[in-house]
């Protein structure tokens, strides 16, 4: 009976991930439900991936990128931005063109067409990000954004350089 109360008393000392208060579980269950409800709405109008989003998103933001500027940017494996690329190649959304200053990487930028998606997709992510945050207040909505981007920084600073995808 002792070594079975040992075992018991030792079990209920040793730590334990309880996954739904573990902070980078929980985050990561919203950023997949987010990212799952807002694909809804470029996947089914616009045939677009995740990554394949997010591409088209910094470009319309930034307009000429390279891959590894929007891997960087997007946190997302250098094969996965680059099968993205390819297909939005492909598609006709991107094109490619030489960086004069270092002629290993390429260029990307919209297409016209690209331009259009990307113009047509950016006020229905920015409504789809209202509807998400109608919940909290201005001054929760504030302290969200600050706590997000001071954790965002303190786990760029944890992560193996160039590792992660999201």
């Amino acid at each position: 009976m002792m070594a079975s109360h040992s075992a018991a008393k030792k079990e209920a000392l040793e730590p334990r991930v309880v996954l739904e208060r573990f902070l980078p579980y929980r985050l990561n269950v919203l950023a997949s439900l987010t990212s799952n409800a807002l694909a809804q709405i470029y996947a089914e109008r616009f045939g677009l991936s995740i990554p394949a989003w997010r591409i088209v998103a910094t470009l319309g933001q930034y307009d000429v990128r390279t891959a590894r500027d929007i891997a960087a940017h997007g946190v997302m494996h250098k094969s996965t931005v680059s099968r993205a690329v390819s297909s939005l190649e492909q598609r006709g959304l991107i094109v490619r063109r030489p960086n004069q200053d270092d002629r290993r990487e390429e260029l990307l930028a919209l297409t016209p067409e690209g331009r259009t998606i990307y113009d047509a997709l950016a006020p229905q992510a920015l409504a789809f990000e209202d509807r998400l945050v109608s919940v909290l207040s201005p001054e929760e909505l504030e302290t969200l954004g600050g706590l997000v981007e001071k954790l965002t920084l303190h786990a760029r600073s944890l992560a193996p350089e160039g590792e992660g995808e999201a």
